[in-house]
């Protein structure tokens, strides 16, 4: 199948994903075929704090057709904060969507994980990633809300983390598992692997762009 994956949103999280996939894809021996666009993350990231679903989700299709006329028999959007509109999406776009919420939603429940701690932007922590019910979600308090997401979109937008950012979500990850009795901690964005990126935590992490990947190829290769 070939696979269509709507990127830019950052522009780390694409690289993720698709070096991802040709290691899933080389270890299963089958060839990928994978063609992504190029979304704005600016963009994206001025509908999502302005709550603008079906803004977001209009420029979303529109690209989607763009894949489907390249052949493209499925799609997938690069980003956790991106899947803020795919209520607003699923119904206009041109393709089937492979949802990153449907993934995570079923590998909590084939691990047994029963609370788990999110970061990412405000609208996946606010809305629980996103109404995720095979799982208790714990985040940040509500005051800290727009601290974590204005240090998610700036990793996001710049491709890298700093030492003050990976602090911050190192110290907001102790506290989920230490305070909120979380079992793992989600990496609700899809970038947040920038800020997670020495071995050997110690807890659990659950990152949401690789739970993606695997679904992405698990349909891809049918």
């Amino acid at each position: 199948m070939h696979i269509g994956l709507i990127g830019g949103i950052g522009p780390a999280a694409t690289e993720f994903y698709y070096r991802a996939l040709v290691k899933l894809y080389k270890q299963a021996e089958r060839q990928l075929e994978l063609t992504i666009v190029n979304a704005d993350a600016r963009e994206l990231v001025g509908h999502l704090e302005a709550g603008e679903s079906a803004a977001q989700a209009a420029i979303f299709a529109r690209y989607i057709d763009r894949l489907k006329a390249g052949g493209c028999e499925a799609a997938a959007i690069t980003s956790m904060g991106g899947h803020f509109c795919l209520k607003d999406l699923a119904p206009i776009s041109s393709l089937p969507l492979i949802s990153a919420v449907t993934a995570l939603e079923e590998y909590f429940s084939a691990a047994g994980i029963g609370r788990v701690g999110v970061l990412g932007t405000r609208a996946v922590m606010e809305s629980g990633l996103y109404g995720l019910s095979s799982a208790e979600v714990v985040t940040v308090p509500v005051d800290e809300l727009q601290t974590a997401h204005a240090h998610y979109t700036a990793i996001a937008v710049s491709g890298h983390a700093t030492d003050e950012q990976r602090a911050y979500f190192e110290t907001a990850a102790s506290r989920l598992i230490n305070s909120h009795g979380a079992e793992a901690v989600v990496l609700g964005g899809t970038d947040l692997f920038l800020a997670f990126d020495k071995p050997g935590y110690p807890y659990r992490i659950v990152d949401s762009a690789q739970v993606h990947a695997e679904a992405i190829a698990r349909v891809g290769l049918g």
